[in-house]
């Protein structure tokens, strides 16, 4: 059973982002009902009040839709609303005439013209700022703003306001749909950054892949380049020299052949030293890695004078962990602790990223934790994975292994903890 507001932790920081910017829009409509709406009822006389809280209800969902759905040009999952925005802008044109024929030849007095008032600038103010969500260009917004403010001055006057009146209209209308402006468009350049941070620091992760690929082709090319280029000139100078019947074509292949062994060899060297991962270095890399992403790491204990292949395997167990995590996870803090103690070294990877729709931490399950448990197998070693904590918001990683008789005592007196902490 999911526990309450599970849907909302589930969800990495963009996604978050993004459903805090649509229920913003989302309550802006609220706003206009409840700050426009409701006054009209209690103001305007019997007959109109009614027709007209309903005329601003209508306009609300109107850019409620309208913002729901420009949103969704705007990520590039729909296409340009232009028929609701066309839709929007005729409402919304239509209420701010009627509103200022109301507050000219309108009945009732006072009250009514107050409602009208507000229901004109309320009306405008919204429907312009909604509608600049459909535009890209920041300029263009302010065109429009500025559009909207100067036509209102254009209509008001025709109808019998007073230009002292009418300027005041134009500029309550620039300075009430400036600011929903801004408001909207300071939410879309947020949402919009949000979303490239989130892909900059995946495409961090892939070209780091990338890069130690790279290194590993580059060093089997210098190694096996020069070796095979020396294998074909002597193999052909052997060829040449048995049709001859030469005795020297023997010796030559001799050397082709201690040649390859030697290429044998130092491939494996260097493959060796691909597949080997230095635990002290690990730690390190790992800290910097997650503190130049924004998440605090926590890294506590030493690897010093613990045995090479142990270093490997735990170094490896934090190498994948910091890449599930910048990869897989959403999360704010990770913590790194190493203890040697009792013969055995332990190593512990947590992080609050938890994804809990596919059942697992940021870690992830599949290849990577089989080929974690493969690599300390090799050194009797045992991993273990899941999540922890009240409200299983944390994930841990916890890889154990037994070190060689003798190995334990000294060490875990010059493992002294140092804890470095770097918040983002």
């Amino acid at each position: 059973m999911r526990r309450p507001g599970s849907w909302w932790g589930r969800k990495s920081t963009p996604a978050k982002v993004e459903t805090y910017t649509r229920w913003s829009f989302h309550l802006f409509p609220f706003v206009e009902v409840t700050a426009i709406g409701l006054p009209v009822l209690g103001q305007a006389g019997a007959r109109l009040a009614p027709w007209l809280f309903l005329l601003v209800c209508v306009h609300s969902v109107l850019c409620a839709v309208t913002a729901s759905r420009a949103l969704d040009w705007i990520r590039g999952t729909r296409e340009q609303p232009l028929r609701l925005l066309a839709v929007l802008g005729t409402v919304t044109a239509a209420t701010g005439v009627t509103a200022l024929v109301l507050v000219t030849h309108g009945p009732g007095g006072e009250d009514m013209k107050t409602a009208a008032g507000s229901l004109f600038g309320g009306v405008i103010s919204f429907g312009v700022g909604t509608l600049t969500l459909g535009l890209r260009s920041r300029l263009r917004m302010l065109w429009l703003v500025a559009g909207l403010a100067g036509g209102s001055v254009a209509v008001a006057l025709p109808l019998g306001l007073s230009a002292a009146v009418s300027l005041g209209t134009g500029l309550a209308v620039l300075l009430g749909a400036g600011f929903i402006t801004l408001t909207y468009a300071f939410s879309v350049w947020l949402l919009k950054a949000v979303y490239e941070l989130d892909e900059a620091r995946e495409t961090r992760a892939r070209l780091a892949v990338a890069e130690e690929r790279l290194r590993f082709g580059r060093d089997l090319h210098d190694v096996m380049g020069r070796n095979l280029a020396v294998i074909a000139l002597k193999s052909e100078l052997a060829v040449q020299l048995a049709r001859r019947e030469r005795p020297e074509s023997v010796d030559q292949m001799i050397e082709v052949q201690r040649i390859a062994r030697e290429s044998q060899r130092e491939v494996r060297d260097v493959v060796r030293g691909y597949r080997e991962a230095d635990l002290g270095t690990e730690l390190l890399g790992a800290q910097g890695v997650l503190t130049a992403a924004g998440i605090s790491c926590e890294v506590t204990g030493e690897a010093v004078g613990l045995p090479g292949e142990v270093q490997s395997a735990l170094g490896w167990v934090v190498r994948e962990a910091t890449t599930n995590v910048l990869r897989h996870g959403d999360a704010g803090w990770c913590g790194v602790r190493v203890r040697v103690g009792d013969g055995l070294v332990v190593l512990t990877v947590e992080n609050d990223g938890v994804r809990q729709e596919a059942g697992e931490g940021t870690t992830g399950a599949g290849s990577g934790l089989v080929g974690l448990r493969e690599r300390l197998s090799a050194v009797d070693g045992r991993l273990e994975a899941r999540v922890v904590g009240p409200g299983g918001e944390r994930f841990r990683v916890v890889a154990t292994v037994p070190l060689p008789a003798g190995e334990g005592s000294g060490l875990g007196a010059s493992s002294g903890f140092v804890v470095n902490e770097v918040t983002s």
